[in-house]
Order: C-alpha cells, then structure tokens, then sequence
C-alpha cells in the first residue's frame, strides 16, 4: 500500500524538476528527458526520475507509516 500511496508525490517531483530543466533547455544527461506534446501543451517527463522519486517516497512513506 505505501507504494501506491507514494507514485501520486513522486509522479509531481518528477513533473516538477522534468518541467524545470526541460523548459531551461536541458534535454538529455543522466535525466533522459523526453518532450511531450499534448492537445497543444508542450511538458517534459523523465522516466528514470520517476523510479528515483517513486522509490524515495515509497522509503518516507513506509517509515512514517510504521
């Protein structure tokens, strides 16, 4: 259950730091940002962030959870 409760703030880290470097001009490294087009919203997305973020959050949220 705390990794499912820990992908909704891991998924706005992710959408936060993508959405900044991305829109500063950053677009590969270690991040791998990819763009993404949407009905005409441009936001940017790093898959291996997200597993970071998920397993940094999954750690917090176990711990305060026990």
């Amino acid at each position: 259950m705390a990794l499912i409760k820990a992908f909704f703030p891991a998924s706005l880290l992710t959408w936060g730091v993508a959405g900044i470097r991305g829109s500063q001009g950053m677009r590969g490294g270690v991040l791998l940002l990819e763009r993404a087009l949407i009905d005409g919203h441009v936001f940017f997305w790093s898959w291996p962030l997200f597993f970071v973020a998920t397993g940094l959050c999954w750690f917090l949220v176990a711990m305060l959870t026990d």
